[in-house]
Formats: structure tokens, C-alpha cells, sequence
């Protein structure tokens, strides 16, 4: 169970790598299992190279070897992917998370699974793929793709899209060595039931144990009592769907964590926007 580390910012607007050091040492507490640095969550097109490796750096060492975090890289070269690998190795990560690129032209050429024959076999790290086009419904790889994707020595995990009309057909098609992974708080029930053993998402920056909750019940067989549990967290994971960054980090800040505000230009939740987040909140039993 990981989630997407948010980046708190001092009042300047840089990087607050104390507050971010904080905010491991109280997700230690939870059932989270990993950090996800540079992505979406932290405002990865918001962030500098640097800041980022640096980012990576302040939650290897703050998490003390009791986690790992997983380093987000999303370019469609395969050299500039292996040189942030190479950074982000050095910087502490333990896994990177490369998505898959939108590479124009006919699927037939292969050129996702040479792109990623290239990343993997030369990555110092273990890679976590994640199937996340730029438009939510779209397709980035064939089903063929991701079986031979999946298929590589060094790949450890898939994260599935949100296009879950499609992503219904992978479990035929990931290779058994290879986990997956669900991508949202509204689609771990019907991620777990299509054999998701894990899942990618912000909403387990909230509330990562209930996240393990619905997962293991759908394993456990125990259907009725994951459905009972999904239906009273939807309404949170929407506004956060839907608000983004500046949802997630007003739930965090409700929570006890200090995670500020997010960088210019993105605002902030309103006040009726942070009231509705907190009484969804309390719906879900987060609060």
C-alpha cells in the first residue's frame, strides 16, 4: 500500500524538508508501506530535478530502512529515464515508478516494449510501470505490450489506468511474476476483485490502513463488508479525484500532518470545499 508523498513548501515557496521529514516519521504509525516521490501527489511538474532528488533523499533517510520509496520518472526517452534512475539511486530510492509513454505511431512497432527493454535491463533499480495516460480514458499499450512489459526480469509491479473497462482484460494478460496493483480510492473494491494484491493511490496518504482493509476482505472473500466500507469512502476520493493536490493536502493538514499548501499556481480548498472534504471525512471514519 503506497501513496503519492505530498511536498510541503515553506512561506517563500521552496521545499520544506523539515515539515516532510515530520510527515514520514507519523505515516510510520500507519499501514503504509511505501513512499511514492516525484509524482503527481508532490506536485511533480511543480518541482525542480533538484528538489526532487533531494526530496528523495530527506524520506530515504527519514523512513531509517523501515519503508522504501518508489521515484517517479515520466519521460518517453529512454536515456533521460535512465539517468534519473541513476540519480534517484543514488539519492536512496529503492524502486522507480516509469509510466508508460504515449509513443506516436502504429502499436504493432513495439515501441513501448523496446522503450521499456531498454529502461529495465539498465536500471539500477527494480521497475514499477504505471499505465497513466494524459487523457484518463485513453490507451497507451496493448494488451500484448503489457505481457511482455510484465515479462521482464527486473519489473516488479503494474499499476493499472483508470480506464478500468480496459484494464479488466489484464489480469489474462500480466505475467504472473509481476504484481498488480489498483490506482484510486473508488476502484480498490473492484480493483482487489480482479486480482489487485496492492494499490498506488493518494488516498492511502489518508487513510492507509483502510485502503489494506477492503484489499485483504476481497482476498478474504468477504465481499459484503469491503463493499460496506468502499461505499462510505467514495465520497472522499471523489473531491480528492476531483480537487486534486490541494484536496490531499487539506486532508492531511485536518489530519495532523503539515503539509502546507500547494505551490503557485495551484490554490488552495475554500472554506465549503474543506467543509465538505472534513464531513466526508467523518463518513468514511477518517475522522
Amino acid at each position: 500500500m503506497v501513496a503519492p508523498t505530498p511536498t510541503p513548501f515553506t512561506p517563500n515557496d521552496n521545499p520544506d524538508y523539515d515539515l516532510l521529514a515530520g510527515n514520514i516519521e507519523k505515516w510510520m504509525q500507519t499501514g503504509l508501506s511505501g513512499f511514492v516521490v516525484g509524482s503527481y501527489g508532490g506536485e511533480e511538474f511543480h518541482l525542480s530535478s533538484k528538489e526532487k532528488i533531494r526530496c528523495v533523499e530527506v524520506v530515504s533517510q527519514a523512513h531509517e530502512g523501515k519503508r522504501f520509496v518508489i521515484a517517479g520518472i515520466d519521460t518517453p526517452s529512454p536515456t533521460a529515464a535512465l539517468l534519473q534512475a541513476e540519480e534517484y539511486a543514488s539519492a536512496g530510492a529503492d524502486m522507480i515508478r516509469v509510466r508508460i509513454p504515449d509513443i506516436p505511431g502504429d502499436k504493432s512497432d513495439r515501441g513501448v516494449v523496446e522503450y521499456f527493454d531498454q529502461v529495465v535491463s539498465m536500471s539500477p533499480l527494480p521497475v514499477i510501470v504505471i499505465h497513466q495516460p494524459k487523457e484518463a480514458m485513453s490507451v497507451n499499450a496493448t494488451p500484448d505490450e503489457i505481457l511482455a512489459v510484465t515479462s521482464m526480469d527486473n519489473v516488479y509491479a503494474y499499476i493499472m489506468s483508470l480506464n478500468f473497462r480496459w484494464e479488466c482484460r489484464i489480469p489474462s494478460f500480466i505475467h504472473e511474476s509481476t504484481q498488480l496493483w489498483t490506482c484510486n480510492g473508488t476502484l480498490l473494491l473492484p480493483g482487489a476483485m480482479i486480482g489487485a494484491e496492492g494499490a498506488c493511490l493518494f488516498f492511502a496518504n489518508w487513510a492507509p490502513d483502510i485502503c489494506r482493509e477492503i484489499i485483504s476482505l476481497v482476498k478474504e472473500g468477504s465481499y459484503s463488508e469491503a463493499r460496506d466500507i468502499q461505499s462510505k469512502v467514495s465520497h472522499a476520493d471523489f473531491i480528492g479525484m476531483d480537487k486534486g493536490v490541494a484536496a490531499l493536502k487539506s486532508g492531511l493538514n485536518m489530519l495532523g500532518y503539515e503539509t502546507t499548501v500547494p505551490r503557485a499556481p495551484t490554490r488552495p480548498l475554500n472554506s465549503d470545499e474543506e467543509s465538505e472534504l472534513r464531513e466526508a471525512f467523518k463518513t468514511a471514519g477518517i475522522l
